[in-house]
């Protein structure tokens, strides 16, 4: 039994594939006047910083990136899970600037991607100890609601 998006709601109905290409955008924008101290605010005490949720971001989309071609090259694949916070600590020193440069980057490389695959491969099969079986469309739409989730933490802090 595959357990639903942990964030349908905020993609609220939107088409991922829409949501993914405009949301790195949305996000740049919003931070690119920012100075300095304004990406060591939290949206909240004791979570990430501006910073971290950008280098966050940037992993992630590293990471199920990774996730969709291994699911599309490999037969019966198994997600390989991590923590979140401890890949959060291994880029300490990175600045929100580079962070987004990777982030916005590898969303490029990931559309590219995701726009050519047919219906078979969107639908293709994949396990998540956690969730369960889930398909490649899965992640599209896990990532575009996990960005907006935190495209909003970066409007809380910026407000």
């Amino acid at each position: 039994m595959t357990i639903p998006n942990p964030y349908e709601r905020d993609l609220g109905g939107r088409a991922p594939l829409e949501a993914l290409a405009d949301t790195p955008e949305r996000i740049r924008q919003l931070v690119e006047r920012w100075r300095d101290d304004q990406f060591e605010r939290s949206y909240a005490p004791g979570k990430w910083t501006a910073r971290q949720v950008i280098v966050h971001l940037a992993q992630i989309e590293l990471a199920l990136g990774t996730r969709s071609r291994f699911a599309l090259t490999q037969a019966g694949y198994t997600v390989q899970p991590f923590s979140q916070d401890d890949w959060i600590s291994l880029e300490n020193t990175v600045d929100a600037g580079t962070a987004l440069a990777a982030y916005v980057s590898a969303r490029r490389m990931n559309l590219a991607m995701w726009r050519t695959l047919t219906p078979e491969q969107l639908n293709r099969p994949l396990m998540h100890p956690e969730y369960g079986e889930i398909d490649v469309a899965w992640i599209m739409a896990q990532m575009a609601g996990h960005d907006i989730h935190h495209l909003r933490q970066l409007e809380t802090i910026g407000a």
